[in-house]
């Protein structure tokens, strides 16, 4: 599920923001013990032209928004670096 799930991601970031760069990487084995353990931790690293001019916490905004129905769904939590 895990690789399926970042190739979600990947791809409605992709078609949200058309990034210049974009990483995202399962993080799950960091947080082993933790609930679910571990499962449905992500980072996002994502530079896009979408971004310019935008505050980062509305770039963060931004990206829930794109991947609010995966929240709790397969996302248990997500870490975001936007430029």
């Amino acid at each position: 599920m895990s690789e399926a799930m970042v190739g979600e991601i990947r791809a409605r970031l992709v078609a949200a923001f058309s990034p210049s760069e974009l990483e995202v990487v399962d993080e799950g084995h960091l947080h082993a013990g933790h609930t679910g353990e571990g499962k449905g931790h992500f980072h996002v690293r994502i530079v896009s032209a979408a971004f310019t001019s935008v505050l980062p916490i509305r770039r963060h905004r931004m990206i829930y928004a794109v991947l609010d129905d995966l929240m709790n769904h397969g996302i248990h939590a997500l870490s975001i670096d936007a430029k």
